[in-house]
C-alpha cells in the first residue's frame, strides 16, 4: 500500500491566487479543474467514481477520508472521474472487511492527483464567499514549479461554463440490463454520466434498461422501441447540449414518458423553453433538504449539480416552447433553487438531485415508483383509445 502519510510537497493553486501547501495524495503531477466541496461524511467512493464530477477537483468538507477503503461492489461506474482530490486527514489504515484496495491506491491507479494536509475548512469558506473558481494541485516535483507559471497554468484552463464534457463519460456502444422486477418494456437510458445504483434501480421497476450513447438520433431511439426515456445525471453546462435538447423535444413530441435527473433536469427544463444558469458554488453532498412541494415533506437528498433551471418557483406556467402548463415541483430549502420539474399536459417530469443516492438518504427514492406507475398509466391509456 502507498504511503499514506507522504511527505512529498503538494500545493493547492486558485485563479485568484490564493495558495495552499500540502502533502501529495494519490498521484504526483499536475492537475487543473473546476474546485467544488462535497458535504457528505460517507460515501467518498460514490461520489469519486460519479461520472459528473469530471473536470472538477473536489474538496471533502470531512476531515477523515478513507476510513474503508475501495471496494469492488460499490464504484458508481468505471473508473475515478474527479480530476483533483482534496482532503485533509487521510485514514492511517483500511478498517473494512469489504475494501479491496486503500483510497490512496485506488488514486493513483487512476492517476488522479491528490494533495492532503491543508486547511479545507478554510478553502470551503472561501469557496462559499468567492465562488467556485478553477484551480490546480501540482505535487512532487511539479509542486517547484514557479508560483507564478502555477497561477498562469491555472487561468488558462477552461471554465466549466460552456463546457459539453458528455462525450467523455459516455458508453460508446449500448448496453442493456434486464429487469429484475416484472417487465413492463425497453427503457431508452440516455447516457450523460449515468450511475450504476441509477441502471439498478430502473431495472428493478420493471424496465429492460437501454443504456445509449449520447450521440444518439431520435430513430435510433424509436428503434428500440421504448416505452419511456430517461436523461441521467453528468457534468458540463446544459447550455453547451442543445443537441441533447433537440433530442428531447422529438422525445416529448412523441408523446413518450420522461424522466430526467441532475443534467437530464436542466434539459428538461431548456427543452420545454427554460433559461439555466450557473450556481456560485453548486449544490454537493448528500445531506440537501429539499421540499416536495405537492406533499408538503422534506427529503434529505443526495446532490450533485453546479447549474440550475430558471423557473418561478410558485405556481403553474406556460411552456414556452408549447408544451403545456409546467410547475416547479421541488424546491431546495437553503437557497429556493428549482429542484424539480413537472409538466401537467405531457408525460414528463424531472429532478435535479440523485433519487438512487447508492451512499444514502433514500428519500427520495419513491421517485423511481412515480416514473413506473407514469409508464404504467400511459400505457393503460394507450391501449383503451
Amino acid at each position: 500500500m502507498t504511503s499514506l502519510f507522504q511527505n512529498d510537497p503538494a500545493v493547492l493553486v486558485l485563479e485568484d491566487g490564493t495558495r495552499h501547501v500540502g502533502r501529495a495524495y494519490g498521484a504526483h503531477g499536475t492537475t487543473l479543474g473546476e474546485v467544488v466541496f462535497a458535504t457528505g461524511m460517507t460515501g467518498y467512493q460514490e461520489t469519486l467514481t460519479d461520472p459528473s464530477y469530471a473536470g472538477q477537483i473536489v474538496l471533502q468538507t470531512a476531515p477523515h477520508i478513507g476510513n474503508t477503503g475501495m471496494n469492488g461492489e460499490d464504484p458508481e461506474s468505471r473508473r475515478i472521474w474527479v480530476s483533483g482530490y482534496i482532503v485533509r486527514d487521510p485514514s492511517r489504515v483500511v478498517s473494512n472487511w469489504r475494501a479491496d484496495e486503500s483510497l490512496d491506491d485506488a488514486l493513483v491507479n487512476d492517476g488522479v492527483v491528490g494533495i492532503s494536509g491543508i486547511d479545507t475548512r478554510a478553502v470551503t469558506r472561501h469557496i462559499r464567499s468567492a465562488g467556485s473558481m478553477r484551480g490546480g494541485i501540482f505535487s512532487g516535483d511539479a509542486a517547484a514549479i514557479d508560483a507564478d507559471e502555477q497561477l498562469r497554468l491555472v487561468r488558462e484552463a477552461p471554465e466549466m461554463a460552456g463546457q459539453n464534457l458528455s462525450a467523455q463519460v459516455s458508453v460508446t456502444a449500448a448496453e442493456v440490463t434486464r429487469a429484475t422486477g416484472e417487465r413492463i418494456g425497453n427503457l431508452a437510458v440516455l447516457d450523460l454520466g449515468v450511475k450504476q445504483a441509477t441502471v439498478d434501480n430502473l431495472a428493478a421497476r420493471g424496465f429492460d434498461v437501454h443504456v445509449l450513447p449520447q450521440d444518439v438520433t431520435i430513430d435510433e431511439i424509436r428503434k428500440i422501441d421504448p416505452v419511456a426515456v430517461f436523461y441521467s445525471n453528468g457534468p458540463g453546462d446544459p447550455a453547451a447540449s442543445d443537441g441533447h435538447v433537440d433530442l428531447l423535444r422529438g422525445v416529448l413530441d412523441d408523446g413518450l414518458p420522461f424522466f430526467g435527473i441532475c443534467f437530464g433536469n436542466q434539459l428538461l427544463g431548456r427543452a420545454l423553453g427554460l433559461g439555466t444558469y450557473k450556481l456560485p458554488f453548486g449544490h454537493r453532498g448528500i445531506n440537501q433538504p429539499v421540499l416536495d412541494k405537492e406533499t408538503g415533506r422534506v427529503e434529505i437528498t443526495a446532490h450533485n449539480h453546479g447549474f440550475a433551471v430558471d423557473a418561478p418557483v410558485e405556481g403553474a406556467f406556460d411552456s414556452p416552447n408549447g408544451y403545456g402548463r409546467i410547475e416547479v415541483s421541488h424546491v431546495g430549502l437553503n437557497d429556493k433553487v428549482v429542484e424539480g420539474l413537472r409538466a401537467l399536459d405531457i408525460p414528463a417530469f424531472s429532478v435535479q438531485y440523485h433519487p438512487e443516492a447508492a451512499a444514502g438518504p433514500h428519500d427520495a427514492n419513491y421517485l423511481f415508483d412515480r416514473f413506473r406507475d407514469l409508464v404504467v398509466a400511459n400505457l393503460e391509456k394507450k391501449a383503451s383509445q
